[in-house]
């Protein structure tokens, strides 16, 4: 197929979001303050064996949170241990869980306690649906399991409560077994009901000491950490979890011709690319957002911390060879049927260059001339301070006082090999 050589594309606008930025300014104060606010010395004995659990997720300061809470346990003289709290993620296997810890700079020389990796879980119990309850061996046998997690939006669903302890304790610890039930049950009965319903159980029956729960603000910082009692988290998780949504930065449009994304990747998302950003839900478990309405997805590249695990590239229509030929299957096939959603691992249209899926998005949105095209720019769905609008958008951006317009019009540019000029890089944005 040729591609256009006269297509005009849109004039672009630098914008800043304004965005709410509360920030932890003493982390390990802050968790020493809450861990003794709950009363923690005296839920431990001196020689108590402690599971606390680290997931695979892009945790701001996760290595430093991690180690603050068991240089705190050392001190109340217990013996605490890392337990690899993410399903199948790592290969499914625990050597590959163990390169995921290293890769978020979690190993045993940074927090100084032992990691006992392992997939193999116990049994302990069933929920009223009949779901077989997983958790981990080691800390199941363990004297007390402290629960670290981060409380946010979930991508594949919406409910009371979504990513966070709860789903730390169903999924995380659950493991391969324990993450495959869940995801089969939630087929149907709904994630919503799920994760809840598992987590239950596993707060009744297993050791958890208590939860250590972290909310991050819209430039990936620590914004919160809050130590929760085992009979307070369900509650205290949906409360949290409603101000992880409000710091959340969002695509300020409600409608868009095509969304360009640099790039796509495990540390950016759990899904790849944030569905509460594309409105997108690939899964036959759950809906998608009402909002916002995006004809076309275009996705750049993945990136190198994904280790090409390309989950969540099936939510795109077009892709560029560079990106697909980066895809390691074996672990994107692994994590996307764990989760029950194949359709995530699917391949979108595959482009030579960055010209040919800009030409061919343009022409797939219907009667809009491509110089009216409503198109954003985004590096990925977590940096979402500093975007790129088309001139179609100024209007509203202007009329917009969480919205400032820094720079433009901006002319779309292509290098020798027909790929965007990577305006993020050429064009130094402000970051916080």
């Amino acid at each position: 197929m040729d591609i256009p050589t006269d297509l005009k594309l849109p004039a672009m606008y630098h914008v800043r979001q304004k965005l709410e930025v509360p920030v932890v300014e003493d982390i390990p104060a802050a968790i020493r303050q809450e861990l003794d606010r709950i009363g923690l010395r005296n839920l431990v004995r001196p020689g108590m064996r402690i599971a606390v659990t680290a997931g695979s997720r892009g945790v701001a300061n996760i290595p430093l949170i991690i180690a603050t809470v068991v240089q705190r346990l050392k001190e109340l003289g217990t013996q605490p241990f890392i337990v690899p709290a993410m399903g199948s993620h790592g290969g499914a296997t625990p050597e590959g869980q163990v390169e995921v810890l290293r890769n978020l700079g979690i190993t045993e020389e940074r927090v100084r306690a032992p990691i006992i990796s392992s997939l193999e879980t116990v049994v302990i119990g069933q929920t009223p649906e009949g779901i077989p309850v997983n958790l981990d061996k080691n800390a199941a046998e363990s004297d007390g399991i402290l629960v670290v997690g981060r409380v946010k939006p979930h991508t594949d669903f919406e409910g009371p409560i979504e990513s966070g302890l709860m789903k730390m304790m169903v999924i995380g610890l659950g493991k391969h077994k324990g993450a495959l039930a869940a995801h089969r049950a939630a087929i149907a009965y709904g994630h919503r009901q799920v994760i809840p319903s598992v987590a239950r159980v596993v707060l009744k029956e297993a050791p958890i000491l208590c939860g250590l729960a972290v909310v991050e603000n819209a430039y990936d910082q620590t914004a919160k950490v809050q130590a929760i009692l085992p009979q307070d988290i369900e509650q205290q998780e949906m409360e949290l979890l409603e101000l992880a949504k409000r710091l959340l930065a969002r695509i300020p449009y409600e409608q868009l011709d095509i969304l360009i994304v640099d790039e796509l990747g495990k540390d950016v998302s759990g899904a790849g690319m944030d569905t509460n950003v594309i409105g997108r839900i690939y899964n036959i478990a759950s809906p998608s957002p009402d909002s916002p309405k995006i004809k076309r997805i275009f996705v750049r590249d993945l990136t190198e911390a994904t280790h090409g695990n390309a989950t969540g590239l099936g939510m795109a229509d077009f892709t560029t060879r560079r990106c697909f030929e980066k895809i390691d299957y074996q672990s994107t096939y692994i994590n996307c049927v764990t989760g029950g959603a194949p359709e995530n691992a699917r391949i979108p249209v595959i482009c030579e260059n960055d010209r040919q899926a800009l030409v061919w998005a343009l022409t797939t949105i219907g009667p809009v001339e491509p110089e009216e095209a409503r198109m954003v720019w985004i590096k990925n769905t977590l940096e979402m301070e500093n975007i790129l609008v088309s001139q179609s958008l100024l209007g509203e951006t202007q009329g917009n006082g969480k919205l400032e317009v820094v720079d433009g019009p901006l002319a779309l540019q292509y290098d020798h090999d027909w790929n965007l000029v990577d305006v993020y890089k050429r064009r130094p944005f402000a970051h916080r």
